[in-house]
């Protein structure tokens, strides 16, 4: 097996074209268009550099380590299959983005559409090519929001919204329940690599979780290809611009479910529960999509049930669990993929050169367009399975395998009908698409005066129609190879033998599929006439499938506001005591089954003044509670002093790094609690003095002091349950023993963070960034009412000096409370910062770090704002928050792709010893760079969220004068 970095190369280029596409000017059309074209046809030439590797049977591997001791890495595969599946994926986008070139308005923000579209390319190309099941679930879920935002790309279309949402809510709803299928199948197989899993077929049908993981699986595979039940959304997906509908529903979003099944073939076919499961699901699909698509008045929408009865097909091939008819699926979803996107943009074109695509409107077009129609009627005798074309050889082995189905259950009788009728149905509505299309009498009262497209917009229906004719005139020579390749790579040694001849003799297959283009076509002689007066398909069209889709979602609407109304509330301290009294019944649980006892370690004597200082943290603590009631001011520094209890007992406990951190946090805290105190509504401690407190505050009051006695005597009582035992031998172990030899520093904590845990200490720096944006996106616009400010209750009327602190500055209030003169905070700045500096540096080897030296960092900017005011600050030091979270979180994340490129797993540390003369050896380490990454990040924040309280005027990078953050089109923080 090689390992291919080029795989890597042709993943990540249509990702790098919709980035370049988002930051081009919105009428950018021809370089959004010829970037992503260009991009889509090299990741292909990529791919076909390795043909003559998979068409030997080669497989080829590319493996980015990220958690490999948990089996959790990136890794893409190429087989036979997924070669077959990720040029279709990429050919058939390279030829919708040339279409979509001169489909899309110039009035459109066009490098928007084709930004959305190379990032749907990208995450369909992730599924096919992803080595890891974990991994092809994340892709998954991606190809969901890709597809929401192309089905909505027409967002000011209320049919574009419905059908965009209909959807992601499907499609995610499969999404969750595969996750859960891929974690049950992983626990079955021991491996989520995908090779593995399909080794372990034998393991994984014998397993008594088989049964939970296939219909897990089918789910996510089924909501994602519109099978039975779940085939409503794709029609309302047609409200998408035509270049998505040709290319989701022809060669990617639907056909990911397909995708899905072919893999998983080896390791979940062959049973009873697959064959009842997936047989009955396609052919209900089959024959319902076959019957609605000849009632549909809009050519997209016979189109979209055209499509769910394909799908139906191929998914009933897969059911049947025989080799050749897995075989038959696989050669079906290339010929499908041909002739569907090349309809599908023929309609797009009719679209546009008439304004409508109303059948009943719609006639004798081939006057009018004379190529358009060729190609049309080519790629729709294609769908009906019309002799020499793509679509006959694999409908006739479809119809084969329907006879020669052998299960010994009921299906075995109705399949070969039923296939006949759904064959004889795809005859009859593509028939109504060309006839009613272009034939017939000169169209009349249509929107435009119908002409000929530009021939660069007919060019993809060209390619894809010439390939429909080579297929079906000489199948062995053109499609052979590239099917064996990809059958061979699924089946393996159950690859059958098989003819893509044209004429296999007059046999049973032949006469069912005559039968079907007699049928069908007689049927139309008929009927035909008729269907420009029906509304609803008879039958299927009355089970109105939206509407159920909406009463279940108004359902679960209902229920979601109904326990919000029991849950939820708009008072914060009532949340907080469900969360608390929730926690402490969780908590409870263990005992009430399992008793409560202490450890035999004895007890050990308190030292009289670490009980001293708890007393005062205690004290601090019941008094900050009791002068919330009065003074809010007096009961945050009693807060401050409960805190530091908190601090001196981590440096007692030995554990500097957390009394640092913790103490710095304290400091930051307090100070921005400081600034929030003046939007608070004022307090009137004269009531609580004076008047008689109500029963139910009083009642309230006892609850809430019941909870935390109850909450602080069980967190006392597990303290001591566990001091009282013996320590178990814990991870702690390991990292002491391999923090300087691993990580390359003797802090073990800070090596904890930035290299053995740094994969959550990203996630965590990038929640913080969230927070601190949400923080300035709530409060910038917040303006509370003068008389609700908090003021100082003692003062019974304003004084000089307060009328004049408020013609001053909002930030500048805080001189209310402290009176600090403002030169020592100037000189503490340099020495502040040079601490921080200082922290940062030594962090990997002493107590200190990125967190550490950014919250230092943010006092030193916090005490120069209580010196003058954000105004005067960011005149001094222009502090941009949003580009020191936007570089911090680029520095943590590249250094684990540095790792990556290196050859090592994400984030890993790499360390040495730097020579310096006179200085001697210098310990250096690639942990520093994610440290400034985290104090970049930390900075970034604190100062985003002091602009936020403080309420004061941001400079943005494009302006000479401060603006206003109330209103957001004239800048952004930062």
């Amino acid at each position: 097996m090689q390992n291919s970095p080029l795989l890597l190369i042709a993943l990540a280029l249509p990702f790098l074209g919709s980035l370049i596409a988002a930051f081009l000017p919105s009428r950018a059309r021809n370089a959004a268009s010829s970037i992503a074209g260009l991009l889509a046809v090299a990741s292909a030439l990529l791919l076909a550099t390795h043909f003559q590797n998979v068409l030997n049977g080669e497989k080829l591997r590319y493996l980015g380590e990220w958690l490999p001791s948990l089996g959790l890495n990136f890794s893409l595969r190429l087989d036979g299959f997924t070669w077959m599946f990720a040029t279709m994926v990429l050919g058939i986008g390279a030829l919708v983005i040339l279409y979509a070139r001169y489909y899309m308005s110039p009035q459109d923000p066009v490098p928007r559409f084709f930004a959305f579209l190379q990032a749907f390319m990208g995450s369909m190309l992730g599924v096919v090519l992803s080595g890891n099941l974990i991994q092809l679930a994340f892709f998954w879920e991606l190809t969901s929001i890709f597809s929401f935002l192309l089905i909505g790309y027409w967002h000011h279309n209320q049919g574009a919204r419905d059908g965009a949402r209909m959807a992601f809510i499907v499609t995610g709803f499969g999404g969750v329940c595969l996750l859960v299928g891929i974690l049950l199948l992983g626990r079955i197989a021991g491996s989520y690599d995908v090779d593995t899993v399909l080794q372990s077929g034998a393991i994984i049908r014998a397993h008594d979780a088989y049964v939970p993981a296939l219909i897990f699986i089918l789910l996510g595979a089924f909501t994602k290809s519109a099978q039975f039940p779940f085939h409503f959304w794709l029609p309302h997906a047609m409200a998408a611009p035509t270049p998505v509908s040709a290319y989701l529903h022809s060669a990617t979003m639907v056909k990911a479910g397909i995708f899905l099944m072919i893999l998983l073939w080896p390791a979940l076919a062959g049973t009873t529960e697959w064959y009842v499961i997936v047989t009955s699901a396609g052919l209900a699909t089959l024959v319902i999509g076959a019957w609605v698509a000849i009632f549909q008045q809009d050519m997209k929408g016979l189109l979209a049930y055209s499509t769910i009865s394909h799908l139906g097909l191929i998914t009933l091939l897969l059911g049947l669990s025989s080799p050749l008819a897995c075989v038959a699926a696989i050669f079906h979803t290339m010929n499908h993929a041909t002739f569907k996107a090349s309809l599908f943009m023929a309609t797009g074109i009719i679209d546009h050169e008439t304004g409508t695509r109303d059948l009943r409107l719609l006639s004798g077009l081939a006057r009018y367009m004379p190529i358009t129609a060729t190609l049309a009627m080519v790629a729709a005798a294609a769908m009906a399975g019309v002799p020499l074309l793509n679509g006959f050889i694999s409908k006739e082995m479809f119809l084969a395998e329907a006879l020669d189905a052998q299960s010994g259950t009921l299906i075995d009788l109705i399949l070969p009908v039923a296939a006949t009728i759904a064959s004889g149905f795809s005859v009859f509505y593509s028939i109504r698409f060309i006839h009613q299309t272009f034939f017939g009498p000169p169209p009349t009262n249509l929107p435009r005066q119908p002409h000929e497209a530009p021939h660069w917009m007919r060019l993809p229906i060209e390619i894809l129609v010439i390939a429909c004719l080579l297929v079906g005139i000489l199948p062995a020579i053109t499609i052979g190879p590239v099917l064996r390749m990809a059958a061979h790579s699924v089946l393996g040694d159950q690859m059958p033998e098989f003819s893509l001849a044209i004429w296999h003799g007059f046999n049973a297959p032949l006469v069912m599929s005559l039968m079907a283009l007699a049928g069908g076509a007689l049927a139309y002689k008929k009927f035909g006439a008729r269907l420009n007066a029906v509304e609803e398909s008879p039958i299927v069209g009355r089970l109105k499938a939206r509407r159920t889709f909406e009463a279940v979602l108004a359902a679960v609407v209902d229920a979601a506001r109904a326990l919000h109304s029991v849950t939820g509330t708009a008072k914060l301290q009532t949340q907080l005591r469900l969360l608390i009294a929730t926690a402490l019944c969780m908590a409870l649980t263990p005992f009430l089954f399992m008793g409560y006892s202490r450890g035999p370690e004895p007890d050990t004597l308190i030292d009289p003044i670490f009980a001293l200082l708890w007393v005062i943290g205690g004290l601090c603590a019941i008094g900050a509670a009791w002068q919330a009631k009065f003074h809010r001011l007096v009961a945050l520094i009693l807060l401050g002093g409960s805190g530091l209890a908190t601090c001196i007992s981590f440096i007692w406990l030995s554990a500097p790094d957390l009394g640092l951190t913790q103490l710095l946090v304290e400091v930051v805290t307090l100070v921005l609690l400081l600034l929030s105190l003046r939007w608070l509504p004022q307090r009137k401690p004269e009531i609580w003095l004076q008047e008689r407190i109500p029963a139910s505050v009083r009642l309230r009051r006892s609850g809430d002091l019941l909870l935390a006695i109850l909450g602080g005597l069980g967190m006392a009582l597990l303290s001591y349950a566990m001091m009282t035992r013996p320590i178990p031998p814990t991870i702690s172990d390991y990292f002491l023993d391999n923090a300087y030899s691993g990580g390359g520093g003797t802090n073990v904590v800070n090596v904890i963070l930035v290299d053995f845990r740094s994969f959550d200490t990203l996630g965590e720096i990038t929640v913080l960034s969230i927070v601190a944006l949400t923080i300035f996106t709530l409060l910038r616009r917040f303006r509370p009412a003068p008389e609700s400010v908090e003021r100082p209750h003692q003062q019974r009327r304003q004084s000089k000096f307060d009328e004049e602190q408020e013609h001053r500055s909002e930030g500048d209030t805080l001189e209310h409370y402290l009176f600090v003169p403002r030169i020592i905070m100037q000189w503490m700045f340099p020495i502040i910062i040079t601490l921080a500096l200082y922290l940062l540096i030594r962090g990997h080897d002493l107590p200190g770090g990125g967190f550490a030296a950014g919250i230092t960092a943010s006092i030193a900017i916090l005490l120069l704002y209580m010196a003058g005011g954000t105004r005067w600050v960011e005149a001094r030091l222009n502090v941009q928050p949003i580009r020191w979270i936007s570089l911090g979180l680029l520095s943590a994340a590249l250094t684990g792709v540095g790792a990556i490129v290196a050859g090592f797993p994400f984030l890993t540390t790499y360390f040495n010893y730097l020579t310096v003369p006179i200085i001697g050896d210098i310990p250096i380490a690639s942990a520093l760079i994610f440290d400034i990454g985290v104090f970049a990040v930390v900075v970034g924040t604190t100062v985003l969220m002091l602009i936020a309280i403080a309420h004061q005027s941001i400079r943005s990078p494009r302006a000479k004068k401060p603006v206003e953050p109330s209103n957001p089109a004239k800048g952004e923080a930062g």
